[in-house]
């Protein structure tokens, strides 16, 4: 059985989708720009933290399709988005201390979840929250919502380098007294696939996250849970085979 369970928490453990929309509308129209956008906007601009989701939004107002959009935040990045940068850092500064004050307003968790990750406590298994949320939201919805649930909590901070690289998932692991060969990471995006890839985890993907599962799909994920209560006997179940 494994020792740790690691969890992203947008799409993963907790819907933050209002609160995210709300915030990004807010920042997106203090600075001047285009603040209609809706859930399912939303839904895509997020898995690779605020600066980025606030590039798509950008770049989505200049007309930018799916594809190009998906290119955001990685090697591939268009030179379109890149000219960006320097308004995203403006409204990633309006962004950041909006969702702060406000991420928990229509937050929760998804059906089971907090049920199923006791149960792995029970069970003696380790958990974690890495996630590239701003941290201050991180550590605030760990705190509301799930109390006494995760050994470590974290989020986006400057010292670190954010998923899909490998140093959050390794910190976690430093400070939980894990080692890789121990441990699963759960989550629902592109970035988490990349991310537990990059860190020599099995990865575990839901099905109810910010991606379809015929996207996750076509990268190559296989394994699946399709609601809480599977997802912790998969976890419970996993001997590394």
């Amino acid at each position: 059985m494994i020792k740790a369970a690691i969890f992203d928490m947008d799409g993963t453990i907790l819907d933050t989708v209002t609160d995210l929309t709300h915030a990004m509308n807010y920042a997106m129209g203090q600075a001047g720009h285009r603040c209609d956008f809706t859930g399912q906007d939303t839904r895509f601009f997020f898995g690779s933290g605020a600066k980025v989701a606030v590039r798509r939004a950008l770049f989505t107002e200049r007309g930018a399709d799916a594809d190009a959009l998906l290119l955001v935040g990685t090697d591939k990045e268009p030179a379109e988005s890149l000219a960006l940068m320097e308004e995203t850092e403006r409204i990633t500064a309006i962004f950041a201390p909006r969702y702060a004050a406000h991420c928990n307003e229509h937050t929760g968790p998804y059906p089971g979840i907090p049920a199923a990750i006791a149960v792995l406590r029970k069970a003696g298994i380790r958990t974690a929250v890495v996630s590239n949320k701003l941290d201050a939201a991180v550590q605030i919805l760990v705190r509301d919502l799930f109390p006494s649930l995760f050994d470590v909590s974290v989020g986006e901070r400057p010292e670190v380098q954010r998923k899909p690289a490998p140093d959050m998932l390794n910190t976690a692991l430093s400070i939980l007294g894990v080692s890789a060969e121990d441990a699963v990471y759960i989550g629902d995006t592109e970035i988490d696939l990349a991310t537990a890839k990059n860190s020599g985890l099995p990865f575990l993907c839901v099905t109810w996250g910010f991606r379809s599962e015929s996207y996750l799909r076509s990268l190559g994920v296989r394994w699946f849970a399709p609601d809480a209560e599977a997802m912790a006997k998969e976890l419970l179940a996993y001997s590394g085979a």
